[in-house]
């Protein structure tokens, strides 16, 4: 028994150290399974890898030799097709501009036509102007002269009249002379003629003179001593007298003067007078030629201006026309050949309402808007293609604003549709949907 016991543990530790044994050769049997197993899954996906890239390859080859057919045919497609666009676009440009010639020609005619008439209007404006000044000349010089003519006959009446009284003052003076002359006669002879008076009294008286001497003798010698008294005074006298004498001839010589100058300042002022009222005349006629003179210029320079307003004007209106007629031939380039066929599209309201429109378009209205309206009523057929003009731009604009939209949805399509199309050469983080299908076909063993 006590053999026994000794030899149990060992036994059990053998037990044991085999079963380590066993345990450590399955774990490096199992070790080495997992090695072999993850070696054989790297080779399998390695093949499976370029087994894919070449499907891939080969696919994308296959779609793009597919593709190019399918493009080469649509490319032959639009290549006729353009080639008759372009034929029949070609047909429409040389019918258009056969069409264009002939307008140009026609509108070259026209605008000559035109400029015939321009010239020829101008011309007689200038004629009818020339013609106008010249008869505004003549009326001009005929008023001057008839002027020049009255002033004449005014001077020379006013020379007549101031020779008339030229006279008229000698013959007065001569008759005032003539008169002064026969006074002084008639005075020398009642003079003469009261001497002879007085020398017969005196000679009647001499007698009782001589009887008187005595009684002069005393009376002398009184009056020597009376004149030796007052013989100064007598002096004097005689000077004051002789003062006085002279003083009255001047006195009557400056009271003849006085009475001519009064009566030729009374002539002259009276000429004087006459010779106002004639400058008055004379300024009142130079002011109204002036203001003819003035008038005259103003009306040619009126004229003038007018002239230059009106030939702006017409100029503009020319340019106008050529601007009009340049927009008309840049707007035909750009018709249709419907356009030109038909260039005015049919009304679309009944027959009964055109007649109604037609009415209402007759009737006579007190309104200035439709006065207004009744003026424009000619550019009816402006109105209609401009109408259709702006009704296709809109057109146009829609359909472009579709047809982007739809482009922008294709562009879009092709993007995914390139998207998915395209292989990246490099391994992706996700796996492609072609490897993922080839994947759970042929799972992993």
């Amino acid at each position: 028994m006590a053999g026994l016991r000794p030899a149990a543990p060992r036994a059990a530790e053998d037990e044991l150290l085999l079963l380590q044994r066993q345990a450590l050769a399955e774990e490096e049997a199992a070790k080495a399974k997992r090695e072999l197993l993850t070696r054989f899954l790297q080779e399998k996906l390695s093949r499976e890898e370029q087994s894919s890239r070449w499907g891939l390859h080969k696919v994308c080859t296959l779609w793009r030799s597919a593709q190019r057919k399918t493009k080469d045919e649509e490319l032959r497609q639009d290549i006729e097709i353009l080639s008759q666009t372009f034929t029949r676009v070609m047909d429409c440009k040389d019918s258009a501009i056969e069409a264009l010639v002939t307008e140009l020609k026609e509108a070259e005619e026209q605008q000559n036509r035109a400029l015939r008439s321009h010239l020829h209007l101008t011309d007689q404006l200038l004629q009818l102007q020339r013609c106008r000044l010249g008869y505004l000349e003549q009326g001009f010089s005929a008023q001057v002269g008839a002027l020049k003519a009255e002033f004449e006959a005014e001077r020379k009446a006013m020379l007549e009249q101031q020779d008339w009284e030229s006279c008229c003052l000698q013959d007065m003076a001569l008759a005032m002379e003539q008169d002064h002359a026969r006074n002084e006669h008639e005075a020398l002879l009642n003079f003469q003629s009261a001497r002879d008076d007085i020398k017969n009294k005196a000679r009647g008286a001499q007698g009782s003179i001589e009887g008187l001497l005595g009684l002069a003798g005393e009376i002398q010698t009184a009056r020597r001593s009376y004149a030796q008294a007052t013989e100064k005074k007598k002096v004097e006298f005689e000077e004051l007298k002789r003062k006085c004498e002279k003083t009255s001839c001047e006195i009557d010589a400056q009271a003849k003067k006085l009475q001519k100058l009064q009566e030729n300042e009374e002539q002259t002022q009276r000429i004087r007078d006459e010779r106002e009222l004639a400058l008055q005349k004379l300024q009142k006629l130079r002011a109204q030629i002036s203001q003819a003179g003035a008038t005259a210029h103003t009306h040619l320079v009126t004229l003038t201006c007018q002239c230059s307003a009106t030939l702006k004007v017409l100029r503009q209106v020319v340019e106008k026309a050529q601007r009009i007629l340049r927009l008309a031939e840049m707007c035909r380039k750009l018709e249709t050949q419907e356009e030109k066929v038909l260039p005015f599209y049919a009304s679309s309201l009944a027959e009964q309402e055109q007649q109604k429109a037609r009415r209402v378009l007759e009737e006579t209205t007190s309104e200035p808007l439709a006065q207004a309206l009744q003026d424009y009523v000619g550019l009816e057929r402006f109105w209609q293609r401009f109408n259709k003009a702006k009704l296709e731009e809109k057109g146009l604009e829609r359909a472009r604003a579709a047809l982007a939209d739809r482009n922008q949805e294709l562009r879009r399509l092709l993007q995914q549709y390139l998207a998915g199309a395209t292989i990246n050469q490099k391994v992706p983080k996700d796996p492609h949907p072609l490897l993922t299908t080839k994947q759970k076909l042929h799972p992993q063993k």
